[in-house]
């Protein structure tokens, strides 16, 4: 299906913005549902959320927080120890490699400071453009959409990207949403997915984007 058809750009940014404006009214108190108090945490809470959920990476890293404070101690952990303090979050040995190495990058390179750049973010160990925008836009205040599996279903069923690729979804809605709503629109993104538009069986019949939305169109005709 080419959801897009016929459709100028200028017709796909209006419907965006159609998008942008309904989602805060739906959502107006969307944030980020993983738990931090630095960048440092919300980096290392970012890794841990992939293939996992942020309420049991918040479960995880309220101790873990405890104990590991900076970047210095993360560098230093053992990572047999580390493996069974993530465990629960799945794919533990991949997530300890990444973090413990991120870890060593920030201290060595950055002064033990997360950088406030996406290439300089992109560049560490297991950090891609999704963890990287998540870490600029809610620890730094630096505006970025961050693709994750909600943000490409529903992007895809409005109609908004007809790419596969998670970093030219991002190029496809950075291009179309206002930037100043980059961050907070991922956010709202997300929670309708989880809220409204599943995977499996999105409810149509209540979602309040289903006057703009391409597969709502479909399914309702």
């Amino acid at each position: 299906m080419k959801r897009n058809e016929n459709k100028t750009p200028s017709e796909i940014r209006s419907r965006a913005r159609a998008v942008v404006a309904m989602l805060r009214k739906e959502y107006p108190d969307s944030k980020c549902a993983l738990d931090f108090a630095d960048p440092l945490e919300l980096l290392v809470a970012t890794i841990l959320s992939a293939q996992c959920t942020d309420v049991r990476v918040n479960l995880v890293t309220r101790d873990l927080f405890r104990k590991y404070r900076t970047a210095s101690d993360y560098a230093e952990a053992d990572p047999v120890v580390f493996e069974g303090e993530i465990r629960s979050t799945g794919f533990f040995r991949s997530k300890t490699k990444s973090i413990l190495a991120a870890s060593r990058e920030i201290l060595e390179r950055h002064g033990g400071k997360v950088p406030k750049s996406l290439e300089e973010l992109t560049s560490l160990p297991g950090v891609g453009r999704k963890t990287a925008n998540v870490v600029l836009g809610n620890a730094f205040g630096i505006p970025g959409i961050a693709v994750d599996t909600h943000v490409k279903r529903v992007a895809a069923r409005l109609g908004l990207t007809e790419d596969e690729d998670p970093d030219k979804i991002e190029q496809d809605l950075c291009a179309v949403v206002p930037r100043k709503e980059w961050t907070i629109f991922s956010h709202r993104m997300i929670e309708h997915g989880r809220r409204v538009c599943h995977a499996r069986k999105p409810e149509c019949g209540r979602c309040v984007l289903l006057r703009v939305c391409v597969y709502g169109e479909l399914q309702t005709s």
